[in-house]
């Protein structure tokens, strides 16, 4: 019987659909496994065979664990929202949706034809009103909540409010930017909009000025991790730094709890590591340097107060707001050019560049705290408004930065820290004993950063503090395809909308651009104003709603929640479904989401369990990181200046520059189809080929797998000519989860011949399945690789599961093994791996039950343990030949067994031995 890939494959797909075979069950008598991939954004490209990797690893973990008893949660669904399909409207007039719901309909049908255990029935879509609609619900959530620093969570604005009214702010322990001093008389005389001016300044979503990363080309805000070398990732537009009002969200209160929360998970340490750096903890001082002629204070943040005695001149952002009031007017015009300049680079370049030194002197001075001496002010691009309060003392003896500043503006660069040749680079040990620093003088680092801030506190010049590198998280969009924030505006003060009016859906407009005068496309809307009592009403009526839209993090920041109840109309999720599922224990994901997705998703989950609708402060308790799969390039080479091309072997010591060629193009020999190559552009009709033996080659070159490089390999023409099976295991043979490895088409036909001859194990014997017992020697195979399988499994080690299926199956075939005892538990390893096989193999075997359920087959070590040792027999030294002898046999036994095989009297020769040597379980030498 052929195996016939398509057909079984094809089948199995519609039964699994048709019965809902992998449909979650809240069972109590079930331990739970919940898996979670990051999921996808459906773009118009649609999936290419990188895509699959981990979505592959996690689908072989969840299988697994059914077979295992557990009740698995393994959903999927779509981040819809984001820039692509509005880009996209934006060209065509199209509506985004429209767009979304095709490339949804493309990846579904790339998806379903892998043969994923997906429970479909929970799928969720972030631009499906009915899951933002819980998005928007969050998001008032946090508008109505405060971080109280001596519970260490978040409370009701209400209890806020209420202390307030009883005692101002005496006692009050909050996290805010700056801390407030007023009575609860105060408070009481003022108006609603003081009030919720100050309100804002606690909120977790609250709208501030901010200096945000503006691309003007899109029309929106970024983040930090959207931005490269001053350009946007998406479209590489232009982006510079602008402060405007911006909704954000107060993750920075978060940020103790977001550090002490990677002791509690398994993750990997380099993801741990991106997390600590992006948090940045770090303890040290404020100071106040008095600016000279002024009743100004510059408040500094310093890790290192110790050294304040090497201070020598101060460095301010250049966007920090001090700026305007400090510039002396003969050096107002050059410090206004300066900050052009700056303003063109976000803020993740100015860190990275350690390479260009540049400022602008103000004309202004400080005084130093300690000294008295004056200190100048200047402005510099590698100082952050974002970071610390946008100043830095400057102590270039010390730092590298610093050092590099002070001698392109010749500055002096004072010693304070004894060590080191500060001639010629900066000395930045944070050992050694502290010189020419006053009271500080002779003491070692560590005591006088304590003394240093001792006596900072006892002068009332600054405090002791810990900071944080994380800033607050930017969340507003001026786009339109994003959720609506659920915001009105009264007389100028934001209120939420009320609950029962949630989801505030997307309007219509007449283009996705934002308006001529800069508003937001939402703008565009006439139907776009909210009446308490009604909800949206049109323009006239009611309150203007807000215009900005969320980021495309909002909804992927809890849909692991949503999975577990995915239909439930009354809450984010149901009390009893999160508290069996609780959190993901497995989930899969590109690394490139340390910084951004992973670190939101952790925020948002401690304040749902701070406000008590969840019971798990982390989401995810295990991740993997899969390595891509990279793309095999092929390359053809035009020689310079002519439209000739050059066979690879022929190129060799010609100047040609590089052409990619479409990979669909080139055989597994790296030959060119050169007709289908002079058709694929206009440019190539009369080109010439210098061919090598009448064939025109290739070079091969590993790339990231991308359309730019025509190196993309579409899982729907291997499913079609080797099928999913083949596929799944492919992806997984080529090597470990965590590594990234190239696509080589050509070495796909050894997992599809092993499958083949999988097939063939339980179909070429024409006396089919025998009920007879296995040998010894079948049961060692068999349970050899029950062992490995279950192990690695576990270990997340696919790729060598993958390579002990090989060898298990070459051994049993050529043992001509067909005893069910076997091939029954054989099929059931093979389940999590290639499904579709081993589903249609289960039913040949007389089931009819479905294989997913089935209990995975346990090692048996006893089936492991040597009973016998194949002797190497040595004359003189010199093995001849082997012999297979019992372990259980004396010296005495084994020697007479050995003396009379054939073998033995044929090397005699007729001589007797003058000894026989035996080492049980080793070696036989006869002396002869």
């Amino acid at each position: 019987m052929e195996y016939s890939f398509k057909e079984i494959e094809k089948k199995w797909q519609s039964h699994w659909s048709k019965n809902q075979t992998f449909r979650a069950e809240e069972n109590a008598d079930k331990p739970k496994y919940y898996v979670l991939d990051m999921f996808p954004y459906p773009s118009g490209a649609g999936l290419h065979v990188g895509h699959p990797l981990g979505y592959i690893a996690s689908d072989i973990v969840s299988r697994f664990k059914r077979h295992k008893g557990y009740s698995v949660l393994h959903p999927m669904g779509y981040d819809s929202f984001g820039l692509p399909a509005e880009q996209y409207a934006i060209q065509t007039g199209q509506h985004p949706a429209v767009t979304t719901k095709e490339n949804i309909a493309r990846y579904r049908e790339q998806l379903d034809k892998i043969g994923f255990s997906f429970d479909w029935s929970r799928e969720v879509r972030t631009s499906d009103p009915e899951f933002y609609k819980w998005t928007q619900w969050i998001f008032l959530q946090l508008f109505d909540s405060w971080y109280n620093t001596e519970t260490q969570k978040a409370e009701s604005i209400s209890s806020l409010v209420e202390h307030f009214e009883t005692k101002g702010t005496e006692a009050l322990c909050a996290h805010v930017e700056e801390q407030k001093d007023f009575s609860a008389a105060d408070w009481s005389s003022m108006s609603e909009a003081q009030k919720e001016a100050i309100l804002q300044d606690y909120r977790l979503a609250f709208r501030s000025e901010s200096t945000v990363n503006w691309c003007p080309e899109l029309g929106t805000v970024l983040a930090n991790d959207e931005v490269k070398d001053g350009m946007s990732e998406r479209g590489g537009y232009p982006v510079v730094q602008k402060k405007m009002m911006q909704w954000s969200m107060r993750i920075t209160a978060y940020s103790q709890r977001l550090l002490d929360g990677l002791e509690q998970i398994d993750w990997t340490d380099s993801l741990k590591e991106s997390q600590k750096h992006w948090i940045g903890r770090s303890e040290g001082a404020y100071v106040n340097f008095k600016v000279k002629g002024s009743g100004q204070n510059i408040k500094v943040f310093t890790t290192r107060p110790d050294t304040i005695f090497g201070v020598s001149f101060m460095v301010l952002a250049p966007e920090n707001p001090m700026v305007e009031e400090l510039t002396a007017d003969i050096y107002r015009s050059s410090i206004k050019k300066y900050q052009e300049v700056a303003a063109r680079k976000s803020e993740r370049d100015r860190m990275a560049d350690v390479k260009t030194v540049s400022g602008q002197f103000t004309g202004a001075y400080a005084i130093h705290p300690f000294s008295g001496k004056e200190i100048p002010i200047w402005i510099g691009d590698y100082v952050l408004a974002s970071y610390g309060t946008g100043a830095v003392m400057s102590v270039p003896a010390h730092d590298a930065r610093d050092y590099a500043f002070a001698k392109q503006f010749e500055l002096d660069i004072p010693q304070v820290v004894e060590g080191g040749d500060i001639t010629k680079e900066a000395f930045e040990a944070k050992e050694g004993k502290i010189i020419n620093s006053d009271f500080l003088n002779g003491l070692p680092v560590q005591e006088a950063i304590k003394k240093a801030i001792e006596k900072i506190e006892e002068l009332g010049i600054g405090q002791h503090k810990v900071n944080f590198r994380l800033r607050d998280a930017i969340f507003g969009r001026q786009r339109y395809w994003g959720e609506p924030i659920p915001i009105y505006y009264e007389n100028g003060i934001a209120k939420p909308v009320r609950l029962e009016h949630l989801p505030i859906e997307l309007p219509k407009v007449d283009a996705y651009l934002p308006t001529k005068d800069g508003q937001p496309p939402l703008a565009r809307s006439t139907n776009w104003n909210y009446d308490p009592a009604k909800g949206v009403v049109p323009n006239g009526e009611g309150f203007p709603l807000e215009l900005t839209t969320m980021p495309g993090w909002a909804g992927s920041s809890w849909y692991d929640l949503r999975y577990m109840d995915s239909t439930n109309k009354e809450r984010i999720v149901g009390k009893d479904s999160e508290q069996y599922w609780q959190n993901v224990d497995l989930y899969i994901g590109g690394s490139e989401h340390a910084t951004g997705h992973l670190l939101y998703t952790r925020f948002w989950h401690k304040f749902l369990f701070d406000i008590g609708y969840i019971t798990s402060e982390e989401p995810f308790k295990k991740l993997i990181n899969q390595g891509m799969i990279l793309g095999y390039s092929a390359i053809a080479h035009r020689e310079d200046g002519t439209n000739t091309y050059w066979s690879k072997n022929l190129a060799k010591g010609k100047k040609t520059t590089p052409i990619h060629v479409d990979v669909n193009m080139v055989n597994a020999s790296d030959e060119l189809d050169l007709d289908a190559f002079k058709t694929w552009r206009d440019d190539l009709k009369d080109a010439e080929f210098k061919l090598e033996e009448g064939k025109f080659k290739v070079s091969r070159e590993v790339e990231k797998m991308s359309k730019r490089w025509y190196n993309v390999v579409n899982p729907d023409d291997i499913v079609e000519q080797y099928g999913a099976d083949t596929l799944r295991m492919y992806e997984m043979f080529l090597g470990p989860l965590e590594q990234s490895k190239p696509w080589n088409t050509a070495g796909i036909t050894g997992v599809h011949n092993f499958l083949k001859k999988f097939w063939r194990l339980y179909t070429a014997n024409e006396n089919g399945i025998s009920e007879e017992p296995a040998t010894e020697k079948e049961l060692k195979i068999l349970h050899t690789l029950i062992k490995k399988v279950n192990s690695d499994i576990e270990n997340y080690s696919f790729n060598t599961s993958v390579s002990a299926f090989m060898i298990c199956i070459n051994e049993l075939s050529a043992l001509n093994c067909n005893k069910r005892e076997v091939l029954e538990p054989l099929v059931v390893l093979l389940s999590p791996f290639a499904p579709h096989i081993a589903e249609e193999l289960w039913y040949a075997l007389g089931k009819t039950e479905g294989i997913s359920l089935e209990l995975f087959p346990e090692c048996n070590e006893a089936f492991l343990v040597e009973n016998s040792f194949e002797y190497p027999v040595a004359f003189n030294g010199k093995m001849r030949f082997k012999e297979s002898l019992p372990l259980s046999m004396t010296k005495n036994d084994v020697e007479e067994h050995i003396m009379k095989q054939e073998k033995t009297i044929e090397y005699l020769g007729g001589k007797s031995p003058k000894k026989v040597i035996i080492l049980p379980g080793k070696i036989i030498n006869i002396v002869v």
